[in-house]
């Protein structure tokens, strides 16, 4: 507890013992031993009797008085740090080297602290002690930790791992929210909400302004995605820099050639619409990537990849789609799609660039343009008229049906081109979001075969899982439940459980508005097996215990129509709205 005493010619408790063990007169010895390591002040020496006449113990007033001085000393420290002296830090680093010794005293090692912490660089033989004992590398602040850091990766690896892990538990653990609702959903919280979680705050406070740490988390986040393919990645990536930026750490952000690009389009998330004005800003961002400065596009190239920034870039994509049909124009001829589209295959081709070290932008295939875009686009405008045919006078109606085909362009490109399936997935949100029974009837089978089963990935069905909540009366009829489940979902839940968590998450919401005969065989052939996950389980049970608590209690029969019932319901704006 007293080590280091001896080396600053300081008596211990062993020096003690040993005048102890070979004087002869012990309280002699004792007055001595007091006499000469008490606080030396000649005027105390009188005043010392009156304690004892009060009952205060000398090691209470010793206490008292050393962490007064102690305080005193720790401000006195941060003082001189804070001040404009020329060699402020070479009396610290004097004042170390003199206390150093006692490091490992409980009492003094807050001093040696706060020393430490002030120093702007620590001596590296005072920084290999601090990191040899997991003690003191414990103890010490994060400012001392970040001059151990920058030369040892695998350390800060260690240190980052297990919030990297959390990270990417808590963004999947949202996927899988049990509230169900479109308008609280993965998207829903702003940019600036999402920079106050504590992973991000943690790490931003872990590098500071260190751009040697930040190049290393940055590298962490690369060599992971690389090695899971998970997006969730790429989402930190823009959230660390964009904290950075919120907390004016120049010494980073200006040496980061994504800042400016990340700023205009964290704008964008913000707003979950690119607008004309800063479309043409990262136009100039993307145009502007100098001849060997190429390996910035696998940075961009990540930053577009973060499911946000997707999210926006396909919703405004969507509605790009409707102006240009009330402008009777054609994809090719707006200059603002291409650039979502560009900017689209950009993110969507981040980890081939990344892993093939090829910075190059990948090719867009034309005939998304030229054909995909053109068969999104008649499939609105046969929504349309078939809308408009219903409400002709009975003697105008054509014998026209609802059409139940696709072109075959659609079906092709979903399954071929990963940005022409990323708009078609969010075409079918699109109509999920107006409640177009018929529309999402004839689109749900298409989705069986997609791009890299991109419409079984967790991102798409939590969306749209969300969105059917909007249409849950229609899950009444044998019709649209064999389109959303026969047709759709039932198709791969035995082979992706995945599939099999959102189908029980959105049947926990719906059950009571299901018809309880397809209710029934559903139960069955959701069944969890034997291997099935936990999560899987406790869903499955949930759901059980609630069919069986509303056969227990049916809901009471409804008299009459409420006065809601026969007001049409109001089609949701397909514009995205910001929310306040």
């Amino acid at each position: 507890m007293f080590a280091g005493l001896p080396e600053l010619g300081i008596s211990n408790g062993e020096d003690l013992k040993e005048t102890l063990t070979n004087c002869t007169e012990p309280l002699k010895a004792i007055d001595q031993f007091q006499m000469e390591n008490g606080i030396l002040l000649p005027t105390l020496q009188s005043a010392l009797p009156f304690l004892d006449l009060h009952g205060t113990p000398r090691l209470e007033f010793h206490q008292s008085v050393f962490d007064e001085l102690r305080e005193k000393l720790m401000e006195r420290v941060a003082t001189i740090a804070e001040g404009k002296d020329e060699d402020r830090y070479i009396k610290l680093e004097e004042l170390l080297e003199k206390s150093f010794p006692l490091v490992k005293m409980p009492s003094i090692q807050p001093i040696i602290m706060q020393v430490l912490k002030h120093l702007p660089k620590v001596p590296e033989k005072k920084l290999k002690q601090v990191m040899a004992d997991k003690e003191l590398y414990k103890v010490c602040s994060v400012e001392v930790k970040r001059q151990i850091w920058q030369d040892n990766q695998a350390l800060f690896g260690d240190e980052v791992s297990p919030l990297l892990k959390q990270y990417i538990v808590e963004k999947e653990a949202a996927l899988f929210s049990s509230d169900l609702s479109i308008l609280h959903n993965f998207f829903s919280p702003s940019p600036k909400t999402r920079r106050q979680g504590e992973v991000v705050l943690k790490l931003t406070q872990m590098i500071g302004k260190n751009v040697k740490l930040y190049d290393m988390v940055l590298q962490f986040l690369r060599t992971l995605f690389l090695r899971t393919r998970n997006v969730h990645y790429c989402t930190l990536r823009a959230e660390l820099l964009m904290s950075l930026h919120d907390l004016d750490v120049s010494e980073i952000c200006s040496v980061d050639p994504c800042h400016k690009f990340s700023w205009c389009l964290d704008a964008c998330i913000r707003e979950k619409f690119v607008d004309a004005k800063r479309a043409r800003e990262l136009q100039g961002f993307l145009d502007g990537v100098k001849k060997g400065q190429e390996q910035v596009l696998g940075d961009l190239s990540m930053i577009l990849c973060d499911p946000f920034a997707c999210n926006t870039l396909v919703l405004s994509t969507v509605r790009n789609i409707q102006e240009l049909l009330s402008q009777e124009a054609m994809p090719r001829d707006s200059p603002d799609l291409l650039l979502l589209l560009r900017m689209l295959s950009l993110g969507q081709g981040a980890w081939d660039m990344i892993d093939s070290q090829v910075f190059k932008e990948p090719r867009m295939d034309l005939e998304v343009v030229t054909r995909f875009l053109p068969a999104v686009m008649s499939i609105v405008v046969d929504d349309y008229t078939f809308t408009v045919e219903q409400k002709l006078p009975s003697e105008e109606k054509t014998s026209l049906t609802y059409p139940t085909t696709l072109p075959e362009t659609f079906s092709r490109y979903i399954q071929e081109n990963r940005v022409a399936c990323e708009i078609g997935l969010y075409y079918v949100l699109h109509i999920a979001k107006q409640r177009n029974k018929n529309a999402l009837q004839r689109l749900l089978p298409s989705l069986v075969d997609t791009y890299n089963d991109m419409a079984f990935g967790d991102i798409f069905l939590h969306l749209l899982t969300g969105h059917l909540t909007l249409l849950s009366d229609e899950f009444g009829t044998e019709e649209f439940c064999t389109a959303v489940f026969d047709n759709f979902l039932l198709t791969s839940f035995s082979s992706k459980e995945n599939v099999h968590r959102h189908c029980l998450r959105l049947l926990n919401h719906l059950h009571q508005k299901v018809l309880a005969s397809y209710m029934e065989t559903l139960m069955k052939t959701l069944e969890p097996p034997k291997q099935s996950s936990e999560s899987v389980k406790e869903l499955y049970t949930l759901l059980k215990e609630k069919l069986e608590a509303s056969k227990k209690s049916p809901p009471e029969p409804e008299e009459a129509p409420s006065l809601d019932l026969s007001l049409h319901p109001v089609a949701v704006p397909s514009t995205p709205t910001t929310p306040h």
